[in-house]
């Protein structure tokens, strides 16, 4: 399983298309670890180019503070699973909740 999650400065990113980088994380769900850690670099961001190029990556789940609706819809229509309101914290701090079934999330930090 993959999970990304997007990043300004080295925490969750309020806004997911205005991230300065992604963390990209292969878990072990069975046995609730990360198993790699990888932090890339964004296309520029427009219109349908983030969720196919991290469709493209094999991500699964995204953990966000905020997103576009139609993001969102996009991500569904691949059947990648969107997670928002999450709290801007560490991103190996974040996978662990969500490994643990512990994560909170709240309302999409994103209006449009």
């Amino acid at each position: 399983m993959k999970i990304a999650v997007p990043l300004t400065r080295g925490v969750l990113s309020a806004h997911f298309g205005h991230c300065e980088e992604f963390a990209l994380l292969e878990l072990d769900k069975d046995q609730k670890t990360i198993l790699n850690k990888t932090i890339l670099q964004p296309p520029p961001h427009e219109p349908g180019v983030l969720p196919r190029w991290l469709g493209e990556l094999g991500v699964n789940v995204i953990i966000a503070g905020g997103m576009g609706k139609r993001a969102i819809e996009i991500f569904a229509e691949n059947d990648i699973a969107v997670l928002v309101g999450a709290p801007q914290e560490e991103v190996e701090k974040l996978v662990q909740k969500y490994l643990t079934g512990s994560l909170t999330t709240g309302i999409n930090l994103c209006d449009h």
